[in-house]
């Protein structure tokens, strides 16, 4: 389990020289886009929850639809984001055949940042992404949906930001990462909100 201090931090290192988080033919989408709230989000995340523990099974520690598109009324790029725990992120071949057979494609390794991988799927559009159980980032992206899901204003702040984000984004011609470094500061603001109610800071 990931201690508090670690759920609490906000861990983002580089890659190590001569590493790329990226594999071959891999890389962040441009043309940052925010649709308005779709109820087939939820329909969708059902459908790769079932593909995910079809081809799994007992192997799914935990399995959680995460991201703008989990929170019921929230504009969000039409992707759905999925968290995924296993026993052991590192060892790809106990998971990742398995899911390429699901027609989920291995497209980031990131062994510096809890062991970190994520796999896309183009039917439903999806991002699932790989942790180990002492990762704290399923733990702190629970706390922000809940967080969203919970309070209004909050949740019409963040859909705010992020309509503010991409759209200054595709004027400047810039890809996915650097869409999220703009909305990087009111995301932390929120997050101090919802940890100092869930009791994780004082």
């Amino acid at each position: 389990m990931p201690s508090r201090a670690d759920i609490v931090t906000f861990h983002d290192p580089p890659p190590p020289p001569g590493e790329q988080r990226y594999l071959p033919g891999a890389g962040p989408w441009t043309g940052a886009r925010v649709d308005e709230p779709d109820e087939r989000w939820a329909q969708w995340y059902d459908v790769l929850a079932e593909r995910v523990r079809g081809a799994l099974g007992w192997r799914v520690l935990d399995l959680q639809h995460v991201g703008s598109t989990s929170v019921p009324g929230l504009a969000a790029k039409p992707i759905i984001d999925i968290d995924l725990v296993v026993a052991d992120a590192a060892d790809e071949a106990a998971y990742v055949p398995a899911l390429e057979a699901q027609g989920f494609q291995l497209r980031v390794r990131e062994p510096w940042w809890f062991e970190h991988r994520v796999l896309r799927h183009t039917d439903p559009r999806c991002h699932l992404h790989v942790f180990g159980p002492e990762a704290p980032e399923p733990v702190k992206h629970r706390v922000f949906r809940d967080w969203l899901r919970g309070n209004a204003d909050e949740r019409d702040l963040y859909a705010a930001t992020k309509r503010e984000a991409a759209e200054a984004a595709r004027a400047a011609g810039e890809h996915s990462m650097q869409y999220n470094a703009r909305k990087e500061k009111v995301v932390r603001e929120i997050y101090a909100r919802a940890f100092a109610a869930a009791g994780l800071v004082d």
